[in-house]
């Protein structure tokens, strides 16, 4: 099993667009690279404290691969937007994608080099060691499949 975080605004359609992939065994939504610890929704939301939306997953690599989800991820955001997706808007809604295996860093890098080919404007995309990762609060997880017509800026037709 592996793992790797992945911010593309808002969290709550990261997690719900991941969890219908196969060989995805687990999300979970949470903050990520900030300088507080255990913060809530609100002082994320504040801006001060540089955390990160982040939906957490662990994946079966001999089923789905970094390649494969990182094809996914690319899909599902606009990288080359600073601060924001869709109406969410923020230095939280940055788009990241944040490691936890040295190993990894190659693929990642390689697969952004790979995507900026379908871009003019430069991607923004943060690729850094996940520091710190804190849950969010329960009501976060699994939020549109608790609340169905929940907001969300990844288009209904790639959560199929």
């Amino acid at each position: 099993m592996k793992k790797i975080v992945f911010a593309g605004g808002c969290f709550w359609g990261v997690q719900a667009y991941f969890d219908h992939k196969k060989g995805v065994l687990k999300t979970k939504v949470g903050y990520a690279n900030g300088n507080i610890e255990n913060p809530t929704y609100e002082e994320v939301c504040s801006g001060g404290t540089g955390f990160a939306e982040v939906c957490f997953l662990e994946y079966h690599a001999e089923i789905i691969g970094l390649e494969e989800l990182l094809e996914l991820y690319w899909k599902a955001i606009d990288p080359t937007l600073l601060d924001r997706q869709g109406n969410d808007r923020g230095n939280q809604y940055r788009t990241g994608i944040y490691y936890i295996d040295k190993e990894d860093v190659k693929i990642i890098e390689e697969s952004k080099k790979n995507q900026q080919k379908n871009y003019k404007k430069e991607i923004v995309t943060e690729i850094l060691p996940l520091e710190n990762f804190y849950d969010a609060e329960e009501y976060h997880q699994k939020y549109l499949k608790k609340n169905p017509g929940g907001y969300c800026h990844i288009p209904t037709e790639l959560m199929k």
